[in-house]
């Protein structure tokens, strides 16, 4: 088991440092790892099978089918007028512009579930504003990046249908009713750092808009905000499964998207295209995931692992802060993922039977991984955010280290008040 685990993370981790892509390491170093204990054929044919045998999941077809919907919106001038809204609400506010970014993500990554399309969609339309506003480049990027990750935990969310798949106990539906709270918490956290930075530097407050305007607002954004409704809804009525409003999701998007008229017909076929593509990344992604996942079963690696943990400290508060600093480097470095693929069937096991519950853990393994989305050298987020707005990662990432704080600040109160995740689902029933 030695020679195993050795190869498994130095051939991982030397292909991650030769910059190849996330899921061909993953594969590589499933098959590397695999040929220690038997001959070639055999193991390249195991690691194509589990590849595949990961992939044939009716729930898996959501991904998919969410993020076309999320490209639709994205393109269909959904951003705008959610800006406009949250600019409506909040912008004369100290920091207000600021604050209606953080908004705007939330609202958008909860339609999207997507991080990276919030940043892109909304730091598009606001990093202009904010810097005419008086707003340093680097801290209105920061605020963009960080806020663009509590759609992951708003649903409808990809990151928790994966958390779902590898767990194999938690529902869909419990995860998404589970993840407004933490997301609203995390939202509500980085404006209440945001507004006490936009004061201190003495950033400007916007003009407080008539209430009719306020209302034509909302009137304009109601057709896209409906979307969240009618996906959750059908979920938590029990009217439709996640893939099925997954699918459901694509048709309103569609229908809207038309109607708004932003969007051509010609255009659909390169929003198709893309979809596919980023279909196709993460479900590569997924597949090898999973394959690297039943080899460190099949080599007794997560016992091991949990074994060792559970030497170190019995006491479940002592053992998730551990498990919380490991996760917190691993997302340095590794997409959600395959994070949330690999180290779900190691930690999930030693946290249930120190009496934590699978939902609550998964809320809190996401709303860990999102911190590693903003954060160097892989943060996914934080480049297309800084890409987006054409300012240097170093020059974002000393703004964001308040931000952090208010991010880490949310981590602990997910992970010690369980009942910020747990309230909702055990209202419905979950």
């Amino acid at each position: 088991m030695g020679l195993a685990v050795l190869v498994l993370v130095a051939s991982f981790l030397i292909l991650l440092l030769l910059d190849v892509p996330v899921a061909y390491c993953l594969g590589m170093a499933t098959l590397l790892t695999m040929l220690v204990a038997v001959d070639f054929v055999p193991a390249s044919s195991t690691t194509a099978q589990r590849i595949a045998t990961g992939l044939d999941s009716f729930t898996l077809l959501a991904i998919p089918f969410f993020i076309l919907a999320g490209n639709l919106m994205g393109r269909g001038g959904i951003a705008r007028r959610l800006i406009a809204l949250a600019r409506a609400l909040i912008g004369a506010l100290p920091g207000g512009l600021a604050l209606v970014n953080i908004i705007a993500c939330m609202l958008f990554g909860a339609i999207s579930g997507s991080g990276i399309a919030a940043a892109a969609a909304i730091g598009s339309v606001m990093h202009p504003k904010m810097v005419d506003g008086g707003y340093a480049p680097g801290f209105s990027t920061a605020v963009n990046v960080s806020s663009a990750t509590t759609g992951l935990l708003i649903p409808p969310s990809n990151v928790l249908i994966v958390y779902s798949l590898a767990s194999g106990t938690v529902s869909v539906a419990a995860l998404f009713i589970a993840g407004y709270l933490p997301g609203i918490l995390i939202g509500g956290l980085l404006m209440t750092v945001t507004a006490y930075v936009a004061h201190k530097k003495g950033y400007g407050k916007g003009e407080r808009v008539p209430l009719r305007e306020v209302l034509r607002h909302l009137v304009h954004a109601l057709p896209s905000l409906t979307l969240v409704v009618v996906v959750i809804g059908g979920i938590v009525a029990g009217i439709f499964t996640a893939t099925e409003a997954a699918a459901i999701a694509v048709l309103y998007a569609l229908v809207l998207v038309l109607i708004y008229r932003e969007v051509r017909i010609r255009e659909l076929k390169d929003i198709l295209l893309n979809s596919v593509t980023t279909t196709a990344v993460v479900m590569l992604l997924i597949g090898t995931s999973l394959a690297l996942s039943w080899v460190l079963s099949f080599e007794d690696i997560p016992q091991d692992i949990a074994g060792s943990l559970v030497a170190l400290s019995n006491n479940k508060i002592a053992v998730l802060l551990i498990i919380n600093a490991l996760l917190l480097m691993v997302g340095t470095f590794m997409d959600m993922t395959p994070a949330i693929l690999i180290f779900t069937p190691i930690f999930l096991p030693i946290v249930t039977g120190l009496g934590v519950d699978p939902l609550h853990f998964g809320i809190l393994m996401v709303a860990n991984l999102c911190i590693g989305l903003c954060t160097p050298p892989v943060g996914t987020v934080l480049f297309a955010g800084a890409g987006i707005s054409k300012v240097p990662v170093p020059k974002v990432v000393r703004p964001l280290a308040p931000l952090y704080i208010a991010m880490l600040i949310a981590l602990l109160l997910i992970t010690f008040v369980p009942a910020i995740t747990l309230v909702i689902p055990r209202v419905f029933g979950f």
